[in-house]
């Protein structure tokens, strides 16, 4: 739970349920001024971390088209992986060197769609991706998989399990074969796991990027432009959890990068690709009582199916996806051990279990905290179910509809195609 306190505030004020009487329940709302402190917060501390910093937003983490657009004015560029993610990009204004692409098991078509419109910075996942590219680009970047190196963590698991990155034992030779097929300039990526609340785990990924750096360009004699530690950095989806101490992350990795200069003479630019960080803490999923049961436990229904607003509750649990929940109006006892559950015909459709709530009455309005990245972009349509509208709480106090919800139509579109006789 890391929102604001002024969202946090307006949260709980009397405005939210004239928002509700106007656009319904439910919907995800996000919190603009939030997201500007944020990422200006972000600019801010790692602006001297090397000689240029670019942040490149996870797309995935959130695929809302004023969301990217508020991404853009902040300046950062954006991380893709798909040929809607890279138009989605696109659409925004963001050029050539604004755009990461992240191959990971690409086809000939998604790499033609990368390279169009000046291309982007490409990333590939696969030393097997190398002579595939169609028209290869002059800058090119890797990403690594350390294997057992490293560990990883629920959401990505055991790197030498990962379905991404190259080996450490390929890397040499992944350089080399790029070279050969025309690149000029190289960068290192990698990502090794996900929503990582302890800093000194990512300072640990920085210094192992410096040191393959270094191992690559004493084989091949190449200089790299730049390294990109990926994402991962965790927000405090608990109460109890505590911070990712960013301050320490940007001074840590500065004085790595200042030790390498003064090593090698020159530093790599610094590159990362946060999403849940820059995004999660600013959205809050809105939706009403719609059934209380008893059964062997206590269930409160919502209007809304989990797997249709946000699949993070039911494909971490129990390791992960949880979050936290609050009932508008009500802080106080007498508190009652309830499972929060939509409407989809699967047990994992829970948004939480065993949680001490005040009594909640048919009627009440839910508050799904934390759910400005990896909620609305991973919903799907399973059992029917239709995704919700999206809002957005502007800088100046209006409420804005950014997504309007699904309709019965959106999820019968696709059922029209022509019969091939063979």
């Amino acid at each position: 739970m890391s929102m604001s306190k002024d969202f946090e505030g307006w949260l709980s004020s009397s405005k939210l349920p004239a928002i509700i009487r106007h656009f319904g329940t439910p919907f995800h709302i996000y919190d603009e001024a939030g997201i500007i402190k944020t990422g200006e917060k972000l600019k801010k501390l790692f602006s001297g971390v090397s000689a240029e910093f670019q942040e490149f937003f996870a797309v995935k983490a959130n695929p809302n088209l004023e969301i990217l657009k508020i991404i853009k004015r902040l300046g950062f560029g954006f991380d893709c992986s798909s040929e809607p993610e890279l138009f989605l990009a696109r659409s925004v204004g963001a050029t050539a060197n604004e755009i990461m692409f992240c191959s990971n098991n690409t086809s000939s078509g998604e790499f033609e769609a990368a390279n169009k419109f000046g291309g982007c910075i490409l990333n590939l996942d696969d030393i097997a991706m190398v002579p595939k590219v169609p028209i290869f680009p002059e800058t090119i970047c890797f990403r690594y998989n350390p294997g057992k190196r490293r560990t990883g963590n629920s959401i990505i698991g055991n790197p030498v399990e990962a379905k991404y990155g190259v080996t450490h034992e390929q890397i040499i030779n992944a350089y080399s074969m790029a070279r050969d097929r025309g690149a000029k300039k190289f960068g290192l990526h990698t990502m090794v796991c996900s929503n990582q609340i302890d800093y000194l785990y990512v300072i640990k990924t920085v210094k192992m990027l410096l040191k393959v750096v270094n191992m690559v360009s004493n084989k091949l004699n190449i200089k790299f432009e730049f390294i990109n530690m990926g994402g991962g950095i965790g927000i405090p989806y608990k109460p109890d959890d505590k911070p990712f101490n960013i301050s320490a992350l940007a001074k840590e990795a500065k004085k790595l990068l200042d030790q390498f200069e003064k090593k090698h003479g020159y530093a790599p630019m610094f590159f990362m690709e946060s999403g849940r960080y820059i995004t999660g803490p600013h959205g809050v999923l809105v939706t009403k009582v719609i059934n209380t049961m008893d059964k062997y436990k206590k269930f409160v229904g919502v209007d809304v199916s989990c797997i249709s607003s946000m699949m993070r509750p039911a494909i971490y649990y129990p390791e992960g996806g949880y979050h936290h929940i609050s009932v508008f109006g009500k802080d106080k006892g007498p508190f009652e051990t309830v499972n929060i559950v939509g409407s989809a015909c699967e047990n994992s459709d829970q948004f939480g279990r065993d949680r001490e709530l005040p009594k909640i009455s048919e009627g009440d309005i839910i508050l799904v905290h934390d759910t400005g990245a990896h909620c609305y972009g991973m919903a799907s349509n399973y059992n029917g179910r239709l995704r919700p509208q999206e809002l957005m709480l502007r800088e100046d106090g209006s409420v804005e509809r950014i997504r309007r919800a699904e309709r019965l139509a959106d999820y019968l579109r696709t059922f029209s195609f022509k019969k091939l006789n063979v």
